[in-house]
C-alpha cells in the first residue's frame, strides 16, 4: 500500500514537473526580443540595417508580443543624429541602444563582436540580425564564436521564429533551415530579400526610448587589429545596392576605357554601375562595382547586362531582378536563359545607339 502511494506521488510530481517545462517553452516561444546590429552614416542608418530592421519585424513568436532593440556604435554628432533618425523610423523598434566610444569610430570586427556579446549578456535577446553585407559578414560570425552558437547566413525567407530559408548552390536551390540550438539564434539576411516600405514611419507616437550601453566593463582586445584608412568613389551615382535600375559591363568590354561606354549610359538612366568578377579582374573597374556570389547582391526594378555570358556566380548576386535585359553577341550564352529580353548584338553598335536615343534623365 505504501508503495503504491509512492509510486503515484513520483507519477504526479513527473508530470507537474513535464507541464512546468512545457509552460516554460510554450512561454518561450509566443515572447522573445530581438537585436538588430545596424550600421549607419552621416547621421542615418544605412539601408542594408533598415532591411535588418524589417527582416525583424517579420520574426513573429507563435502569434505573440515581441520587441525588437537597435544597436549603434560609434563617437560624435553623427552617431546621436543616426539614433535619433533609427528611434522613429519603424514601429517595431522598442528602443534604440547607443555605444558611444571611440573604440567603434572604426567597423574594426573585433571589438563590435565583444560589443555584440556585452550587449546580449545583458539583454538576453532571443534573436540576433545584422544584413548580409560586408559589414554584417566580419561582425556576426566572431560574435556568434563569442556566444557559442552556430548563425544561419544569407536568409532570404522567415517561416517562422526558428525557420528560415537561405540559398544554397550560389542561389540554384533553396534550403528551408529550422534552428534548434540555444539562444540568441543568430541571422545575417540578404537586404534584397527583406524590401524597406517606401512609406516611412517618422511619428512621435512610434518614437522609441534612447538608452546608452554600459561600456564599463568593456574588454577591448589591444593589437589582434587596427584601422589603416577607408576609401570610397567619389560617385555621383546611387548606390549600387539599392538603385533602381543598375547596368552591367562583362569581359567583352575589352578596356578600362571601353567601359566608360556603361558609365556614360549609366549616367543617363540615372543607374548604379556594375561588373562582372572577370571584368574586376581584368581592371575594368574597382571591386567595389562587382555584382555575384562574391560581390554584392542586387535585385534592382531594372537590370541591364552588356557584355555578360552569365556565369552561375555572377547569376546569384542578379537573378532576383525584377526585370533583366541581356545583351550578347553570343547567342547561346546563358545570361538569355534568365533574361526578361535579349538582345544578340555587338554592345558597341547598341550602347552608342542607345546612348542617342534614350531621353536626358530629368
Amino acid at each position: 500500500m505504501a508503495s503504491s502511494l509512492i509510486r503515484r506521488a513520483i507519477k504526479k510530481r513527473t508530470v507537474l514537473s513535464s507541464s512546468s517545462h512545457f509552460l516554460s517553452r510554450f512561454s518561450s516561444s509566443r515572447y522573445g526580443s530581438t537585436l538588430v546590429v545596424a550600421e549607419h552614416e552621416g547621421g542615418g542608418i544605412k539601408a542594408p540595417s533598415l532591411s535588418a530592421i524589417e527582416a525583424a519585424a517579420s520574426l513573429g513568436y507563435d502569434g505573440g508580443d515581441s520587441s525588437v532593440s537597435l544597436l549603434l556604435a560609434g563617437s560624435g554628432s553623427s552617431l546621436h543624429q543616426a539614433a535619433s533618425h533609427a528611434a522613429k523610423s519603424h514601429p517595431s523598434i522598442s528602443q534604440v541602444l547607443v555605444a558611444d566610444s571611440d573604440r567603434f569610430k572604426n567597423p574594426l570586427a573585433e571589438p563590435w563582436a565583444k560589443l555584440v556579446h556585452l550587449v546580449q549578456q545583458s539583454g538576453g535577446y532571443s534573436h540576433i540580425i545584422a544584413a548580409s553585407n560586408s559589414f554584417g559578414k566580419n561582425v556576426i560570425p566572431r560574435a556568434a564564436a563569442l556566444l557559442n552558437v552556430s548563425p544561419i547566413t544569407d536568409v532570404t525567407g522567415i517561416s517562422d521564429s526558428h525557420t528560415f530559408v537561405r540559398p544554397i548552390y550560389a542561389g540554384n536551390a533553396l534550403c528551408t533551415v529550422r534552428y534548434t540550438g540555444s539562444n540568441p539564434c543568430i541571422l545575417t539576411i540578404r537586404s534584397t530579400s527583406f524590401p524597406v516600405p517606401k512609406k516611412s514611419v517618422d511619428s512621435k507616437s512610434n518614437e522609441a526610448s534612447i538608452s546608452q550601453v554600459d561600456l564599463s566593463t568593456f574588454d577591448e582586445d589591444v593589437g589582434i587589429s587596427r584601422y589603416i584608412s577607408q576609401t570610397s568613389q567619389d560617385d555621383e551615382g546611387p548606390d549600387l545596392g539599392n538603385a533602381r535600375i543598375v547596368v552591367t559591363g562583362g569581359r567583352a568590354l575589352k578596356s578600362a576605357e571601353n567601359f566608360k561606354l556603361i558609365e556614360n549610359l549609366a549616367k543617363k538612366l540615372g543607374a548604379a554601375v556594375g561588373a562582372t568578377r572577370a571584368a574586376v579582374d581584368a581592371g575594368f573597374v574597382a571591386n567595389d562595382l562587382q555584382v555575384g556570389q562574391t560581390g554584392k547582391i542586387v535585385a534592382p526594378e531594372l537590370y541591364m547586362a552588356f557584355g555578360v555570358s552569365g556565369a552561375i556566380q555572377h547569376l546569384a548576386g542578379m537573378r532576383d531582378s525584377k526585370v533583366i535585359v541581356a545583351v550578347n553577341s553570343d547567342a547561346d550564352a546563358p545570361i538569355f536563359q534568365v533574361a526578361d529580353y535579349g538582345l544578340v548584338g555587338d554592345l558597341f553598335e547598341v550602347i552608342p545607339e542607345l546612348l542617342e536615343k534614350l531621353p536626358e534623365k530629368k
